[in-house]
C-alpha cells in the first residue's frame, strides 16, 4: 500500500490536485482584472468557476489521498491561500471599484473590515471544528457581493451588511458546512446544487429569469442561516463527528 501511495502515478495525481485548487489563484487575479475593466458579470462568472472548484477540490483531496502522496506539501495552506483570494479579497475589491460601496474614505473603511475579519478567522485553529462545521461567518464574501449585485443594494445598506457579517465573524454560531456537515447533509447537498445553478443561470438570463431566481435563491440563505442557528443551539453531542 505505502508503495502504491507513493509511486510516480500516485505524487503525479496528488500534485494534479494541488494544481487544480491553485487554479482559483489565477480565477481571483482574472476576478480582480475584470473588476478594474468594469465587467461585472465576467467577474460572477469567474466568481462561480471558483466557488465550483472550492466545493470540489476537497473531495477530490480525500479521493487522491493527497496528504500521503505529497505529505512535505501543505494542501490546507493552499487552499486557505487560494480561498482568502477568491472569496474575501477579489469580492470586496469588486464591489470596491463597482461603485458599491459609499466613496471616500467611509468606503475604504467598509471594505477594510472584511479584509481584517477574514484574516483573523484564516488563522484561527478551530475555524473549521471537528466535527465538520466553521465558527464564526464563514468568509462568504463572494456570496455577499453577488447580491449586492444583482439586487443592486444601496451603498450605505451595503455598509451595514459588511459590518454585521465582519461582526458575526467573532460570534461562535457553527455554521454548516455544506459538504460535510453530517446533520441534514442530504437535504444541504441538494439544496447547495439548486442554489449553485439559480446562480448560473441569474448570470445567464438576468432580464428573464434574474430577478425571479434571485428571490427564491435567497431561500436557500435562510435555510442555510436557520440551519446553522439549530444545530448550534443543540447539545454538543448531538454533532459527534462521523
Amino acid at each position: 500500500m505505502q508503495r502504491s501511495s507513493s509511486s510516480p502515478l500516485g505524487q503525479m495525481s496528488a500534485a494534479a490536485v494541488h494544481l487544480y485548487t491553485a487554479t482559483g489563484a489565477v480565477l481571483a487575479f482574472l476576478i480582480v482584472l475584470a473588476a478594474f475593466e468594469g465587467d461585472t458579470y465576467r467577474a460572477l462568472w469567474l466568481g462561480l468557476i471558483a466557488l465550483i472548484i472550492d466545493s470540489t477540490d476537497g473531495t477530490l483531496a480525500r479521493r487522491f489521498r493527497v496528504s500521503e502522496r505529497l505529505p512535505s506539501f501543505d494542501g490546507r495552506r493552499l487552499d486557505d491561500i487560494v480561498d482568502y483570494l477568491t472569496y474575501v479579497f477579489a469580492p470586496v475589491l469588486l464591489l470596491w471599484s463597482g461603485g458599491y460601496l459609499p466613496s471616500g474614505t467611509s468606503g475604504t473603511i467598509l471594505a477594510s473590515l472584511p479584509l481584517l475579519a477574514s484574516s483573523y478567522q484564516f488563522c484561527r485553529v478551530d475555524a473549521k471544528t471537528d466535527d465538520h462545521f466553521f465558527l464564526g461567518f464563514p468568509s462568504y464574501w463572494n456570496v455577499v457581493a453577488f447580491y449586492v449585485i444583482v439586487f443592486n443594494v444601496a451603498p450605505n445598506v451595503v455598509g451595514i451588511i459588511l459590518t454585521v457579517c465582519s461582526l458575526l465573524v467573532f460570534v461562535p454560531i457553527r455554521y454548516v458546512y455544506p459538504s460535510r456537515t453530517v446533520e441534514f447533509r442530504g437535504l444541504t447537498l441538494i439544496l447547495t446544487l439548486m442554489w449553485v445553478i439559480s446562480y448560473g443561470l441569474i448570470l445567464l438570463e438576468p432580464v428573464t429569469l434574474g430577478p425571479l431566481l434571485s428571490n427564491i435563491s435567497l431561500l436557500y440563505l435562510v435555510y442555510y442561516f436557520a440551519l446553522s442557528m439549530y444545530l448550534t443551539l443543540q447539545p454538543r453531542h448531538v454533532h459527534s463527528a462521523s
